[in-house]
């Protein structure tokens, strides 16, 4: 493999509302000019980002809208987990 070579970047939104949702699904994917876009799109909006390429890889497989299947609920929730954090961080400074 070409060391100068720049891996693909891959991107997976995800969204859960407890209220309306059984699990977490995916609300957006895509890799290279796409990844970069949803990437922009979430740090315009103050979307926490959480980088884990392995899982974005397993991610971007899953249809748009589909639920995240059970064998990946306890890496989603640590994922969530980090996100409430970070949203509970930027509250307690405003």
């Amino acid at each position: 493999m070409n060391k100068d070579k720049k891996e693909t970047i891959i991107a997976t939104a995800i969204e859960y509302d407890r209220e309306r949702d059984p699990a977490p699904r995916v609300t957006a994917r895509g890799r290279g000019l796409t990844a970069e876009k949803i990437i922009e799109i979430a740090t315009k909006h103050g979307v926490p980002i959480k980088e884990d390429p392995a899982l974005a890889q397993i991610l971007s497989r899953l249809d748009i809208d589909e639920e995240i299947p059970p064998e990946l609920y306890k890496v989603v929730a640590e994922i969530l987990a980090f996100v409430y954090s970070v949203n509970e961080r930027y509250r307690s400074q405003s």
